[in-house]
């Protein structure tokens, strides 16, 4: 799991070929003009999912994990607050994996919250369990999708 500004992008680039071009996305499109929804950037080896709302609650929240792609959650505006827990670490799935969905759920919960500001990023990989959109604040986001390959 990483956390970082989108001014540091540059150091993930060698974390997977598809990287660079996912953060060049971030950098140079305006994200604002984005009507909500999904987004082809690469057909299903990269894509986006522009989302505006609320959450839920620490105690309603739920980790997810993916097998199929790796999550790069970017704030547009607004704090998101994020959950993460490592896969090894959790309990059976109460809502198994599907991969039309590419996510399982857990009713794991964890102590380690943080928040995300706007103009920074998570990367979560498929061993990483997070739960995201735990507030009551409006916030703004993309979510990249980023084949695993």
């Amino acid at each position: 799991m990483v956390l970082d500004s989108l001014q540091n992008a540059h150091r993930y680039y060698t974390l997977h070929p598809l990287f660079e071009q996912a953060f060049r996305f971030l950098q140079e499109t305006d994200l604002m003009a984005l009507s909500q929804g999904q987004q082809s950037i690469i057909g299903r080896e990269l894509f986006a999912i522009i989302s505006e709302g609320t959450g839920t609650t620490e105690k309603e929240a739920k980790l997810e994990v993916h097998r199929k792609y790796i999550d790069i959650q970017y704030v547009i505006s607004g704090t998101d607050h994020m959950g993460w827990k490592s896969l090894s670490f959790c309990d059976q799935p109460d809502v198994p994996y599907t991969e039309e969905r590419d996510a399982a759920f857990f009713p794991d919960k964890t102590n380690n919250w943080f928040d995300v500001p706007a103009g920074y990023f998570t990367i979560f990989y498929p061993d990483d369990a997070h739960a995201a959109m735990i507030t009551e604040e409006t916030v703004r986001k993309v979510v990249l999708k980023i084949a695993v390959q």
